[in-house]
């Protein structure tokens, strides 16, 4: 039998551009206050294997559970990519992400 890895946390990558800076923004802030989640720092680049600028918000796996019915309700047209973490960062993004809006290719060679 195979072993499931554990989910120590998730994170949620909001994506925006220079007309939706200020949304994302907003909408990071409205989370890490009504969530008590983390914020990362808003990004005015690609970062890592994001395609488009982004700001993270880091979540425990009970938090995530509140954080994303909420997301998909309130993101505003805003591309949202979600993934557990596991601590295989590969599998993580490739294989187990989540999109709320159209889905994007990721720069996954940063993983190999």
């Amino acid at each position: 039998m195979t072993q499931t890895p554990q989910i120590t946390g998730y994170h949620a990558h909001i994506y925006f551009d220079e007309h939706s800076t200020d949304a994302a923004r907003g909408l990071c802030q409205r989370a890490a206050e009504i969530f008590g989640v983390q914020m990362g720092r808003v990004h005015e680049k690609c970062v890592g294997p994001h395609p488009r600028w982004s700001c993270q918000l880091a979540a425990s796996p009970d938090q995530f559970s509140q954080l994303l019915p909420w997301l998909a309700l309130n993101r505003g047209g805003l591309i949202v990519f979600a993934h557990p973490e596991t601590g295989d960062h590969l599998a993580d993004h490739r294989d187990h992400g989540i999109w709320l809006g159209t889905g994007l290719a990721l720069d996954l060679s940063i993983f190999t």
